[in-house]
């Protein structure tokens, strides 16, 4: 349906129930954010959004909020409002006891548990329901929920941080830093978006890096997060085991994931029992010889780890094979002005491109400027 199909009242309500979700975009993971906000008499009686996995979904905050104002209310939901008992019951139920008059839905449910049925379940209670105002704004809001669920894969962002000339550390490996503290504040917002930060061994061997969230209290809580909940799994591609037992990141907060194949488990017994001492998991996934097969990671990380969103923080190799993999949503290049030289390292290393038939193409989403750095945000063309 376009707009044009819906009144005024249900596109301005479903506005206020998506930017009551967007509150939810950090701290919802691997729950999606969702909004719902209860309207009668042309007032707004109950409004909410689901705030952390565990916790009462918008539906239920809304209800709690309208109280006795429910019964006759239209509600605005930003999702399909939930049919099975998780570790909350039934949003549909609660709409249903609470006799509202008629749901107004923006985007159904992708999960196989809901898929239609919870807007199923409100009609048979002769509730009217509409479907599909602002969906795609609605569907904006979770990309990474929407993609696990149709794909079981992750929605992957890739961050790469360079000079003008498409550099992003010194020959001898000099890289802090390429871009400025507003780009970087930006990027530890990022991750703490997502809920697995992955990086390959090259990177770790070379920087040594934490690959946590570094904001403080203050920053945090604009984003409904505290230092216990915003740092996202660490993910290193190690196909030979050579992480170091000093590596900083062990000893950090948080989940550190060594991702190898099952030929170098077996062959390194002694390193793994070493590694699990430090509190790291290894988990063997399909390979060609040292190649770690992406597309395996990524579902291992959807299926076993409930990860949504993914961030991809490395060097050239792997960013390289990560964007001839196919399985990159979103490019996010933010650009110094400042040129570092042809000796320089590259932003990738993409084997094979010999010719312009061969190149890759990106359709560039946004742009936006943190301090002198740009930030472009590219998704690949299909």
């Amino acid at each position: 349906m376009s707009l044009t199909q819906f009144s005024q009242d249900d596109v301005t309500y479903m506005h206020q129930a998506i930017d009551l979700a967007r509150k939810g975009i950090y701290s919802t993971k691997p729950n999606p954010a969702v909004g719902c906000v209860l309207v009668k008499n042309n007032q707004v009686v109950g409004q909410g959004w689901h705030q952390k996995a565990g916790q009462p979904h918008a539906e239920r905050i809304a209800l709690a909020e309208a109280g006795n104002n429910a019964e006759g209310a239209t509600a605005y939901v930003t999702l399909e409002p939930c049919s099975h008992f998780g570790r909350t019951p039934p949003c549909a139920d609660g709409l249903i006891e609470a006799k509202v008059a008629k749901v107004v839905v923006a985007m159904k449910d992708p999960n196989p548990l809901v898929a239609g049925q919870g807007i199923e379940r409100i009609r048979n209670a002769g509730i009217e329901v509409i479907i599909g105002v602002l969906e795609e704004e609605a569907k904006n809001i979770n990309p990474g929920f929407i993609r696990k669920m149709e794909r079981q894969l992750p929605f992957v962002r890739l961050k790469m941080a360079s000079s003008l000339d498409g550099r992003t550390a010194m020959e001898n490996g000099e890289s802090h830093w390429v871009t400025g503290a507003e780009s970087r504040l930006e990027v530890h917002k990022m991750r703490a978006r997502c809920g697995a930060l992955i990086t390959g061994i090259g990177t770790v061997l070379v920087d040594d890096p934490s690959l946590t969230v570094r904001l403080s209290d203050e920053q945090l809580a604009e984003l409904n997060l505290t230092q216990d909940n915003c740092h996202p799994i660490r993910v290193v591609l190690d196909s030979n085991l050579s992480m170091p037992l000093d590596a900083k990141m062990l000893a950090l907060p948080g989940k550190t994931i060594l991702m190898t194949s099952s030929e170098t488990v077996e062959r390194c017994s002694e390193i793994v029992e070493e590694l699990h001492h430090k509190g790291v998991e290894i988990v063997a996934v399909a390979a060609d010889e040292d190649r770690l097969d992406i597309e395996s990671v990524l579902r291992y990380l959807a299926s076993e780890e409930q990860v949504n969103d993914v961030m991809v923080e490395s060097g050239a190799i792997l960013a390289g094979a990560f964007i001839q993999s196919g399985l990159v949503n979103e490019l996010h290049c933010f650009i110094a002005p400042s040129l570092m030289g042809h000796d320089a390292k590259p932003m990738f290393v993409l084997p094979g491109l010999d010719s312009m038939d061969k190149k890759l193409n990106f359709t560039i989403q946004s742009m936006d400027r943190f301090g002198d750095d740009a930030r472009l945000i590219l998704v690949p063309k299909e």
